[in-house]
This record gives structure tokens, sequence and C-alpha cells, in this order.
């Protein structure tokens, strides 16, 4: 618990200013069109970067455009769809899966609560915070990916090493409203500019704020 005279308060406002201002369009970088292919494309983001999914999802979604397809396709024609993006026969049996709860329990289509979302198979509270956030427009709660959790403690938001508790002490300090583009904004800013091996401390727009900063 974050309490009220922690100077964490007294930061989070001109980090969120900082962050707004530097990337004031920042968005999910995965290509999607509907909530079912940001579903799917999340699913094979895992350990894969998103440009390798964005390479593979085009193809993929002309072949199987709704979760009937998905769960009716040969398991090893899906495995060859998405072998790129490693562990694909895993995420193979993930998007089947999926497939078929969503098709069992929520006539084909995304559910919209954070209750449903994590009742379905392969799917964690980062991939259904990308989900509803990003596609559906629910504030669910914040994304936790490695670059929050990295940047969460560098800035000395959490102390915390799991992801659901980090996004909990994130979700005291930031304002609801922001959590969406604040996870977003904290993606790509670990990307740009505080990178796990060598953050650009000299450049970064959150030095003045940040613990971790080296001047």
């Amino acid at each position: 618990m974050i309490s009220r005279n922690d100077p964490t308060r007294k930061r989070i406002d001109p980090i969120l200013d900082a962050l707004s201002k530097t990337y004031p369009n920042a968005t999910c970088a995965l290509n999607f069109s509907n909530p079912y292919q940001l579903l799917v494309a999340t699913i094979l983001s895992a350990q894969c970067t998103d440009q390798r999914v964005n390479m593979v999802t085009p193809d993929f979604f002309k072949r199987y455009p709704d979760p009937e397809a998905v769960a009716n396709a040969p398991r090893e024609d899906i495995e060859e769809a998405i072998r790129s993006t490693g562990f694909f026969r895993n995420k193979a049996r993930a998007l089947q899966e999926c497939a078929q709860a969503l098709i069992d329990k929520h006539q084909g289509q995304v559910p919209d609560t954070m209750e449903d979302m994590v009742a379905l198979p392969g799917v964690g509270r980062k991939t259904a915070n990308v989900i509803l956030g990003t596609a559906l427009g629910v504030e669910s709660g914040i994304v936790v990916d490695t670059h929050v959790r990295r940047l969460s403690e560098r800035l000395g938001f959490s102390k915390q090493k799991d992801p659901d508790k980090i996004e909990q002490d994130l979700m005291k300090i930031v304002p609801g409203g922001r959590w969406v583009e604040f996870g977003h904004q904290m993606i790509l800013h670990g990307r740009q500019t505080c990178q796990a091996r060598k953050p650009k401390c000299g450049e970064c727009p959150l030095a003045d704020w940040c613990p971790a900063a080296v001047h």
C-alpha cells in the first residue's frame, strides 16, 4: 500500500505528463481489426516480437477469420501457419482451446469482462487487459509486460516481482481513465529509451523523477 505521504504520489503527475508529451499516440503495436484478431495476436506474441507476429497474422486471419475456423482446423495446419512465432505447438493448442471456449460459452464473441476473459484457456490478466482496454475500450487494469515490470521497479512504483502485484501497485497511483494509455506509453518507453541493458538516461524525459536515473 502506498500511503498518502509517499513521495511516489508527488512524482506520478509529472511522470504522466512527460509520458503523454513524449508518446501522445502510443497504442498497441499488434495489428488487428477486431477483438478476435487481437486475442490471437496477443497469444502469438508470447516469447515473440510484435513485428514477427504482424508478419504472420495477415495470412492467418485470411485462413482463419473467426473462432469457428480455428476450432475446426487440423491442429497441424495451425502449427504450420504460426511456426515462425516460436513455441508453435503450445500456441496452436492454446488458440484452438480458446476458440472452442469462445464458441461454447460466448457465441463465438470475445467477452468484455475480466472474469470471463481470464477463464479462457491461455489467457491471463496481461492478455485480458490488452484485449479489454485496446480492442473493447474497457478499462480493467494496467498491462504489465516485461517492459512495464522493469520500468515500475526503476521508477520506484513497485518492489513486487509478480506482475499481478505490480499491477495492483500501479493501479493505486495511476488515476483511473489513464490505465490503458499508461500501459501503452510505458511499453513504448521501455522499448525506445529505458531499455533493459543500456537505459538511455541522458535523453530520458522521466530522468528528473526517476530514482534509478544515472545523471
